[in-house]
């Protein structure tokens, strides 16, 4: 199962930005596959794992570490060959001035347990090296920056994204919990989305 959930992660991206032309069939639909997978494999970590930090210090430097992601798409947005169509390619997935905000509230929000648990947690495990899970966190978001950004880009932001997957599972194998992870992929997912937000709306 821990072979075929990720795929189906995968599958569930593709198929809200590709077929459906949605960003909410995208995010509900990963969010959904994912879900599913755990229900299915009822792994033995309870969700109080998300809650749990033995050091506050790395809280700190984990949500340092996630907003500096948001800044840097917003400072150095110019660099990262935006596509020129990007807002109307944004509206066309569903993401206009009455959509954006309640879409980033819930990423926000819900997408980091939900991601945390399923790749730090279900998907982690305690080596110190870069594993084949932080790849596959990091590689399905070439599939939502396809067509947006510069290819070269998109490497570097999955390069990027590698790093930071280990980073969390390092943090998760510290300090016995995904509360560190969780906030700083919160902060990352919001900082971000409010950059695309004020540069695209």
């Amino acid at each position: 199962m821990k072979w075929i959930a990720p795929s189906l992660a995968y599958l569930a991206v593709y198929l809200g930005l590709f077929h459906f032309h949605s960003a909410w069939s995208a995010l509900l639909g990963f969010h959904v596959a994912i879900l599913g997978s755990l229900l299915i494999a009822r792994p033995k970590i309870p969700v109080a794992v998300l809650f749990t930090s033995a050091n506050s210090k790395w809280i700190l430097v984990s949500v340092l570490l996630g907003a500096s992601s948001g800044a840097g798409v917003f400072l150095f947005w110019k660099y990262f060959g935006i596509a020129n169509n990007l807002p109307a390619q944004l509206e066309s997935l569903g993401l206009n001035r009455a959509t954006w905000l309640p879409f980033i509230v819930y990423f926000a929000l819900v997408n980091p347990f939900v991601e945390e648990y399923f790749w730090r947690g279900y998907l982690g495990n305690a080596s110190r090296g870069i594993r084949w899970n932080d790849l596959l966190y990091a590689g399905f978001h070439a599939l939502i920056l396809y067509g947006r950004v510069h290819p070269l880009a998109t490497v570097v932001a999955v390069v990027i994204l590698t790093i930071a997957g280990w980073f969390w599972r390092q943090l998760k194998r510290k300090n016995g919990g995904l509360l560190a992870p969780v906030l700083g992929h919160m902060a990352a997912d919001l900082t971000i989305l409010l950059a695309i937000w004020a540069k695209t709306v």
